[in-house]
């Protein structure tokens, strides 16, 4: 086996891988140093505890299709050939050659379960195109998923799993998961993506109006994640317009005032009147 791997930059630097934890991202990169010229792993729970990672790690690069399970918990990188060419004569073959067998090339590379791939050669590294071209079937859409055949794969219930994980009341987790089954099935666009983006702003909701208790898991989960949601601050008390009643001494200071005013025009000889009586006084002092 090879002792050193690549990393292609059109897998490890998009959003998609991006938006992972920094923990989920690191233990990806160590299953790749570890997996066999096949992009195979035997030991993918060991790894996991090596490096510090949790359980959630490996189940969020199982959804967003990452990283392809079998039944006997062999794994195997899904975009191992696009990270990685191996000169024939470097080349060592799986010893899961069974697995390998129910694994095939999509336009992209990628491996894609369920079908048969041819297994008599190995990419030549000096005559391939390191040009790999990501197609709008990759990154984490599984058709499978949507097949009429009423098979439940196990990555639709580890999806759920990353999401009921971040969602704040774990309320009616059954009827949630029967919820979340239906809508991804319903339509091709339902990702666990959306899903993320909308439990992220009703998170977000929720700090704005620390009042408000989260809903229960299944009704949030029955549609109601489309919810309009106001994302400004609100209070829950009501607000309360006061009357105050003027004091007296107000009321009395504007009574003045009104009198005053009314009076405020006076003749030419009531003012000299009030101007003699002013110097009397003033003489007096």
């Amino acid at each position: 086996m090879a002792q050193r791997r690549m990393f292609s930059k059109q897998i490890t630097e998009t959003d998609f891988f991006m938006d992972m934890p920094l923990s989920a991202q690191a233990l990806y990169l160590h299953l790749i140093m570890n997996a066999d010229d096949d992009g195979f792993i035997g030991n993918a729970k060991t790894i996991l505890r090596m490096v510090g990672a949790s359980n959630d790690d490996l189940k969020l690069l199982m959804a967003k299709q990452f990283i392809l399970t079998f039944d006997d918990g062999i794994t195997v990188i899904k975009d191992w050939r696009i990270h990685n060419y191996i000169q024939r004569d470097r080349y060592h073959k799986t010893i899961y050659n069974e697995h390998l067998k129910e694994l095939e090339l999509d336009d992209n590379g990628a491996y894609v379960k369920e079908k048969l791939m041819y297994t008599d050669c190995i990419q030549d590294v000096s005559k391939m195109d390191t040009q790999v071209r990501l197609g709008k079937d990759r990154l984490g859409k599984d058709n499978n998923i949507y097949s009429s055949s009423g098979d439940e794969p196990a990555s639709l219930e580890n999806d759920f799993e990353v999401i009921w994980k971040d969602y704040p009341n774990k309320t009616g987790k059954k009827q949630a998961f029967n919820h979340y089954k239906a809508w991804r099935k319903k339509n091709k666009k339902n990702t666990n993506d959306y899903l993320m983006n909308k439990l992220a702003m009703y998170k977000k909701h929720l700090a704005l109006n620390s009042w408000k208790r989260p809903m229960n898991g299944s009704t949030w989960f029955n549609g109601r994640f489309d919810d309009e949601l106001d994302m400004t601050v609100q209070t829950q008390a009501k607000r309360v317009v006061q009357r105050e009643t003027l004091p007296d001494w107000a009321v009395d200071t504007n009574d003045s005032t009104n009198k005053t005013s009314e009076k405020s025009t006076a003749s030419s000889e009531e003012i000299n009147d009030m101007l003699e009586k002013l110097n009397k006084r003033k003489s007096n002092g």
